[in-house]
């Protein structure tokens, strides 16, 4: 099985799965170790990459997806965000296992970055592997660098990295000040429902207490429940050009407050998420040749 997928990338072992994986025992079992987890960047880590053969995408799954992002329905192409969602159980299930030195419960996603090479066909079947590359000092914690990657066959068609941050006590430097820009023209305003991370939730497997509800929200710091950075980069993306071949990145700033309103700003490929005076993600697109 390992020769039909020879195209991945690094010196990661693989291990094949046979099934789909179900992401609440795996969400269970990350809550109940992550007491017990003592993150910091020099910490052992994950070295296998997992890979799941096989995977069709359910329609009814993809069309509500594409509704709660903002997405067009019966579209030929995937959303480009939208392999993130085939690869989340096995990255739960790197992050959820005893071995992962990182918390599951109050992991932050604070970046993104998506190189898709062709369209990926709704009614194609692709090969998904996720590793674990590298951990990393920030000024709040510990990130790890999380690899995601989709095959058609012997093609590399998707790819993204995305890092996570576990927040606790750290000697790493500040980061510098970040670059000042001008806003974005502002396109449009956005009223979120309360209960949109509970929506996007439903649609992405991605649980997390920090998105269901201000209650369960409250022991990780924030005062209302937040939407998930892959719902805002989504939506965004959902509002610019479609394109076959292109390169995605984003990174998250304040947290979006459930129930908030979010100004969308967007010219000339780049994007911005703001409320107020806080900017809530800031990223671009762009066309690759074909």
């Amino acid at each position: 099985m390992t020769d039909r997928y020879p195209r991945f990338t690094g010196t990661a072992p693989g291990r094949f799965l046979t099934r789909r994986l179900g992401l609440t025992p795996l969400l269970a079992r990350g809550a109940l170790l992550s007491p017990f987890k003592r993150p910091r960047p020099d910490a052992p880590f994950p070295r296998t990459r997992l890979v799941l053969p096989g995977v069709r995408i359910d329609s009814d799954r993809l069309a509500a997806y594409e509704r709660v992002c903002g997405f067009p329905t019966g579209v030929d192409a995937l959303p480009v965000t939208y392999p993130h969602v085939l690869g989340f159980p096995l990255a739960m299930r790197i992050m959820a296992s005893r071995e992962f030195p990182l918390p599951l419960v109050g992991l932050v996603h604070t970046s993104v970055e998506i190189t898709q090479r062709e369209p990926l066909a709704p009614d194609g079947e692709y090969a998904i592997g996720v590793r674990v590359r590298e951990l990393l000092p920030h000024r709040r914690g510990t990130e790890a660098v999380v690899v995601t990657e989709a095959h058609a066959g012997e093609r590399l068609v998707w790819e993204s990295t995305s890092t996570y941050l576990a927040r606790h006590r750290t000697s790493a430097p500040a980061a510098k000040p970040p670059t000042v820009r001008a806003p974005l023209p502002a396109l449009a305003k956005w009223h979120l429902a309360d209960d949109l991370g509970r929506r996007y939730g439903a649609v992405s497997g991605d649980r997390n207490p920090i998105h269901l509800h201000r209650l369960t929200a409250r022991p990780f710091g924030f005062p209302r429940a937040i939407a998930h950075g892959m719902w805002s980069v989504a939506r965004c993306v959902a509002e610019q050009p479609a394109g076959t071949a292109v390169h995605l990145r984003a990174e998250f700033g304040a947290p979006v407050l459930l129930p908030g309103t979010v100004i969308f700003a967007a010219e000339g490929g780049r994007f911005e998420l703001r409320g107020g005076d806080r900017l809530h993600l800031r990223g671009g697109i762009r066309h690759l040749r074909e």
